[in-house]
């Protein structure tokens, strides 16, 4: 293994067993403050509040790194965005980002909004994509061709809300924008922290 990238590994606690995983990432990216940033970098705290679920509370995040059993990604990584409950004690999801290498190219979703100049992906008010500029898959240690990051947002699931006979927390057109804006973030700073923006 290059020695620019350094094998971190991080214990996971799925169900109760803790399980140990790698991944890599080039030692030589400075960390940005824990209190500035979330997911690895990938978010700045006053974008990740962007998505909300109606309950308002103070944003924070819990990221791990896995590979993947059944493909075999080099890069995996999920985070889950969290919020206080109204006691401040108590935290409920909001929404996922997963950030992964895909030999799959970037396709849309029907009725999706694109993300804009420069970016390559799609948004809805309940889920979005982005992809990652050409390069960084190499950078990031994979051989795939791209890396794609996913976001999901349960509050803002139309079928869910059906069912439930509830309204969405955030007008749907709101959302779209907010799911955009977050993903645009995504792929600049992963870009720009890895030295593989176009």
């Amino acid at each position: 293994m290059d020695k620019k990238w350094l094998p971190l590994t991080v214990t996971l606690g799925v169900a109760g067993v803790a399980v140990v995983v790698a991944s890599v990432w080039p030692d030589t990216v400075e960390q940005p403050p824990l209190s500035q940033s979330l997911c690895h970098g990938a978010l700045s705290r006053e974008t990740a509040e962007l998505i909300d679920d109606g309950q308002g509370g103070e944003v924070s995040a819990g990221a791990w790194e896995s590979k993947d059993r059944t493909h075999e990604h080099a890069v995996l990584t999920a985070c889950h965005v969290l919020r206080a409950g109204q006691d401040g004690a108590e935290r409920r999801g909001v929404f996922k980002l997963v950030v992964e290498d895909t030999r799959s190219a970037p396709g849309a979703e029907k009725g999706s909004a694109p993300l804009g100049a420069g970016f390559t992906g799609w948004a809805l008010p309940d889920r979005a994509e982005v992809t990652l500029p050409t390069g960084c898959a190499a950078r990031m240690g994979s051989t795939a061709p791209y890396i794609r990051a996913s976001l999901e947002v349960p509050s803002q699931d139309e079928e869910r809300l059906y069912r439930r006979g509830e309204k969405p927390p955030v007008d749907p057109d709101t959302a779209t924008r907010n799911n955009a804006t977050v993903m645009r973030e995504v792929a600049t700073r992963l870009a720009e922290r890895y030295g593989c923006a176009d």
